[in-house]
């Protein structure tokens, strides 16, 4: 009989071992389900950031360093909404945004892709002092275009970079609506005029004058003043650092990383 209930006793304990491995096995299953469930989660926030904002994260890389993606396409929309079929980048979106960067020790750049055809003033030259403002190095790099208000968006960075066949456009403020025919009307011009000449002289190789003399040219564009300048072109004038492309721009923000610079 005690050989009997010793018998029992030790089937009994290895039953209970069995199930104490199936409970674990189970929960291991569940754990990877989960951690399988929070990457696919992370990818489809990714994914639908990307589509609505144009912004991700760029943290798969040799280097292990986490950038921050943040592309500005179309119009730079201010305070009233374009119409639905207009490529558009909402300021009112990318400030709360570069502000959560800033406030993020994990986010150690940012790389900025401009193809832009200029909008609003206000809203386009606050993007600009944002990022010129973060405490982490950045970098800009023109694709296609970044027109009027988006030249002071492209020298904000840190470094910046253009495509050999990209373009920029400087022209004179131009406004929409109805305008009052009065020497106020004109100083308001003259003052919102300044405020792009001196950022642009402020964040890029070219003296304030010479922004002005390309805003002002009355040779180059037919029904308007202004200067188109294209790739090599936006160097010489000392708007843009240096003509390249993506893994420049990626190449030199790394650099940038790893020395501390900003």
């Amino acid at each position: 009989m005690a050989d009997n209930q010793e018998r029992n006793d030790g089937n009994s304990q290895v039953q209970d071992e069995k199930q104490n491995e199936m409970r674990a096995s189970g929960d291991t299953g569940k754990e990877n389900l989960d951690e399988k469930k929070t990457e696919k989660d992370i990818e489809q926030k990714e994914d639908e950031k990307l589509e609505e904002y144009g912004q991700m994260t760029l943290d798969d890389n040799a280097h292990k360093r986490k950038i921050h993606l943040l592309s500005i396409i179309g119009e730079i929309e201010g305070h009233e909404n374009l119409s639905g079929n207009s490529k558009a980048t909402k300021y009112d979106h990318i400030l709360p945004k570069l502000a959560e960067i800033e406030d993020d020790d994990s986010v150690e750049g940012l790389l900025v892709l401009l193809n832009t055809s200029g909008g609003d003033v206000d809203a386009g030259l606050a993007i600009a002092e944002m990022i010129a403002s973060l405490s982490i190095p950045t970098v800009s790099l023109v694709l296609g275009g970044s027109h009027s208000i988006g030249v002071p968006l492209a020298v904000s960075t840190t470094y910046s970079f253009i495509v050999p066949t990209g373009t920029m456009m400087v022209h004179p403020v131009r406004m929409t609506g109805m305008v009052i025919g009065a020497a106020q009307t004109y100083e308001y011009f003259e003052m919102i005029q300044d405020r792009i000449l001196s950022f642009v002289s402020g964040h890029a190789k070219i003296a304030y004058d010479q922004v002005k003399r390309l805003m002002l040219n009355t040779e180059m564009l037919t029904r308007d003043l202004g200067t188109v300048l294209v790739g090599e072109e936006t160097v010489k004038e000392g708007l843009i650092d240096e003509v390249g492309g993506i893994k420049d721009a990626l190449r030199k923000l790394y650099e940038l990383i790893e020395t501390g610079s900003r």
